[in-house]
């Protein structure tokens, strides 16, 4: 075998492995200098700036600021920007709020068809500034628009443009507008720009409750330059809990659209690092350059895309876009095992296969996904262990998450070089190729059975029956050949072994070691024809231990990646006692500083802890100073027997600062009738309202800002105490407690209501009179 061949196809797959990275995205934002007709990365950051300068939760000033300045910025477009406000309750999850969307629509020539682009411009609670999710989305569509408008070109079809707010609290802005906006029944098709993190290739996936043929097919002649895509991803999209504004479109309007999010660098979501600096300039081009073209195109497209079948597509550089329907997904597999038997048959006659060479592949492979795949899964599960103050992440995904892939990712490939060499060496090339056939096809049957998305697996078994077929016919193929013949397989599979722990969690690491298994199967007929695999093997076994002592180095948290911590002054009222309470498992030194070096556990002192996304409860508490704390206040409006019935009306008026309030009933009553703020709760089918009979609980309310919350019920309960938690998210601000700063490598914990001062307090509506509401005073 010549030397040089085989130093040349290591250099092709190390650089097929980086162009399937390096083809996905834009290597640079675009200066504001382009033509006016361009997207401008620079020009968009100019109002990022200004949307992310601060947190901007539903219902908070901040929240005001930014719908303001993204009304001015539609006016300065040319558009006439409208505002739906309303009520939306969610009856399921028993949450109330009011959000405020912005809408503007530029006029078609025709106008019998309509396109919608959309994003939300609320950020997570307290601790983010929402300068990714969703203010990049947001920065996206204005500077596309603007480009769009600056080309001069009337569309066709309307389009509409909406800046949804309360995505963060229940995609609950997007539901106001299907329930509510006439212009719900106009859309035809929507284009969501959405992110999971701070950096990264944007993903289009598709939504629709229909077949997605027609969406690809529109899409592919848009002419994006960096398609990111691939059915696999909406399969997957499909099972998680994780739904968008697109979501409720498609649900509740039968909208076909586009969801269009980024998800690299993970550990920024929700967080106090979601801020304008962190944000990646090549994954705001990146959306750019998926916008102004789909803009472009579909504004003078036909957008009737329904369609009854579905496609199997992935984006593949240089082509772009690959695509098929579902329904050659069987007959492609039934080819690839027609072809490898007959391969197979071929190879035994002419002496260049085994079943005994065939069976020993067979064993190292199996032997190396199993061992790789356990790796994986109780490896990760080791360094956890290791590093507990990892689970106060509570995504999954750490700082030095990247550099623990790479790691695993280097192992399991050393394992395999390492099985492959001293199980195998006296077999040949040709036998060890057929068992990871025979198993990508066994995969690919699963695929047809349970995992449609995923049937573009089968293209690179095409080209490995091919270099199996080679390896038959010639005693020596061509290694550059044989390089370009398993570049398929590290194209499509080489960015899905990063993607899944990265989307997912490190919890993942299995897939990736899995995959990494499955991939070296595929490259076996270049890998395999390798000199010097010894010194290979020991090389990348060094390599992944070098990432192995850097993901420790890089463990510690500092002022740039700090740990999330979580406190909260929480005051009953009815028994005169605060307590400081955390989320936390892992104590800091600043949080150990209230809660003791030894804390009790939250449930010694707090009846109920309050959950949160990742199902968290409280974990410690400890006596707090008695500091006194405003408080709602209440008035009866009504209180009326009719019968055996008596129905009653109250309004809870908020302290100043409070953004939430969650409301619960002291006995598990049951209402034939509850409104609140003028929506109803539906009754079921006994005629009675319940919204959650497993506790009291019965209401959260995201407080709009100065608004205050009507209850109205009928119950033949005669006497209905209730328990509010009113929460204001100022602790660290507070001038009541003085706080110490928070320390500069710890950050207030996401998806938790954190930083809060919590009041709680009970009361019986039908012992206050109608009262003036500031009659109920702190201290009475």
């Amino acid at each position: 075998m010549n030397r040089q061949y085989g130093f040349l196809s290591f250099l092709a797959v190390i650089g097929l492995i980086y162009l399937s990275f390096y083809t996905l995205m834009p290597r640079e934002g675009t200066p504001a200098s382009i033509p006016e007709t361009e997207f401008s990365t620079e020009r968009a950051l100019l109002h990022l700036r200004e949307i992310s300068r601060e947190p901007h939760m539903n219902g908070s000033p901040a929240n005001d600021r930014v719908k303001d300045y993204l009304v001015e910025q539609l006016k300065e477009l040319g558009l006439d920007p409208q505002i739906q406000e309303g009520f939306v309750i969610n009856q399921n999850r028993g949450v109330l709020d009011k959000p405020v969307n912005i809408l503007a629509k530029i006029d078609g020539t025709i106008g019998d068809r309509t396109l919608m682009i959309f994003s939300h411009y609320d950020s997570a609670l307290v601790p983010s500034y929402g300068a990714s999710d969703a203010g990049s989305g947001v920065v996206t569509i204005l500077e596309s628009v603007r480009a769009f408008l600056n080309a001069g070109v009337p569309p066709k079809n309307d389009i509409i443009i909406l800046f949804t707010d309360a995505e963060e609290i229940g995609l609950d802005g997007a539901q106001l507008f299907v329930d509510e906006h006439p212009w719900a029944q106009e859309v035809d098709l929507a284009l969501n720009f959405e992110a999971r993190g701070s950096g990264g290739p944007s993903n289009m996936i598709v939504e629709t409750n229909h077949g997605n043929q027609g969406l690809i097919k529109a899409f592919k002649e848009a002419g994006t330059e960096y398609p990111v895509a691939s059915s696999l991803m909406y399969s997957i999209y499909k099972m998680l809990p994780n739904d968008t504004d697109s979501t409720v479109l498609r649900e509740g309007a039968d909208i076909d659209g586009y969801f269009f999010a980024f998800i690299d660098d993970h550990f920024d979501y929700h967080t106090a690092n979601d801020n304008f600096e962190n944000l990646d300039r090549n994954t705001l081009q990146h959306q750019g350059s998926y916008l102004l073209p789909l803009l472009t195109h579909l504004a003078q497209a036909d957008l009737n895309v329904r369609a009854s079948e579905d496609d199997v597509y992935v984006n593949f550089p240089f082509i772009k876009m690959i695509n098929y329907p579902f329904s050659w997904i069987l007959p492609m597999w039934v080819i690839t095992v027609v072809l490898l038997l007959v391969l197979v048959g071929w190879g035994m006659k002419k002496g260049k296969l085994s079943g005994r060479g065939i069976g020993r592949g067979s064993l190292v492979l199996l032997l190396a996904l199993i061992l790789c795949t356990v790796i994986g899964k109780y490896g990760w599960s080791l360094i956890m262990s290791i590093y507990p103050e990892y689970y106060e992440i509570q995504h999954g995904f750490t700082y030095n998450g990247h550099t623990y892939i790479i790691f695993f990712v280097l192992l399991s490939l050393g394992i395999t070089l390492f099985l492959y060499r001293r199980l195998a060496k006296q077999v040949s090339v040709a036998n060890l190729s057929v068992a990871p056939l025979i198993l990508w096809i066994i995969i690919n049957g699963a695929v047809y059975l349970y995992l449609k998305g995923a049937a573009y697996f089968v293209i690179p078994v095409f080209f490995g029956l091919a270099a199996l077929w080679l390896m038959i016919w010639q005693e020596t193929p061509n290694l550059l050949l044989m390089a370009l013949l398993i570049a398929p397989a590290l194209i499509l599979f080489s960015p899905l072994i990063q993607f899944f722990p990265v989307g997912l969690g490190l919890e993942m690491l299995l897939a990736s070691c899995a995959f990494t298994v499955l991939l070296f199967g595929l490259a076996l007929p270049v890998i395999g024809y390798w000199k010097g695999k010894k010194f290979l093997t020991y090389s990348v076994l060094l390599l992944s231990m070098v990432f192995l002592i850097r993901s420790h180095l890089q463990s510690d948290f500092t002022p740039e990646q700090q740990k999330p911590n979580s406190l909260i002054y929480y005051q009953d009222q009815d028994k005169g006692e605060s307590y400081w309470v955390s989320y936390d498992d892992v104590l800091d030194s600043w949080t150990e500083s209230y809660l003791g070096e030894e804390p009790k556990p939250a449930s010694d002192y707090v009846a109920s802890a309050s959950g949160s996304k990742y199902n968290t409860g409280y974990s410690f508490a400890n006596r707090a100073p008695d500091v006194l704390m405003d408080f709602f206040d209440v008035q009866l409006n009504e209180d009326t027997l009719i019968g055996n019935d008596r129905s009653v009306r109250f309004t809870v008026h908020p302290r100043e600062d409070a953004r939430l309030i969650r409301l619960y009933a002291d006995t598990l009553v049951t209402f034939k009738k509850l409104v609140y703020n003028g929506k109803s709760i539906e009754a079921d089918s006994t005629g009675y309202v319940w919204p959650n009979r497993r506790s009291n609980f019965i209401l959260q309310y995201y407080v709009p800002h100065g608004d205050s919350l009507e209850v109205a019920y009928t119950s033949a309960d005669q006497s209905i105490p209730f328990t509010i938690l009113e929460y204001s998210f100022d602790l660290m601000s507070n001038d009541r407690l003085n706080m110490n700063p928070r320390p500069e490598n710890t950050m207030p914990k996401p998806f938790v209501t954190t930083d809060a001062v919590v009041v709680r307090r009970s009361f019986d509506p039908r012992l206050f009179n109608t009262i003036p509401t500031d009659s109920l005073i702190a201290d009475d």
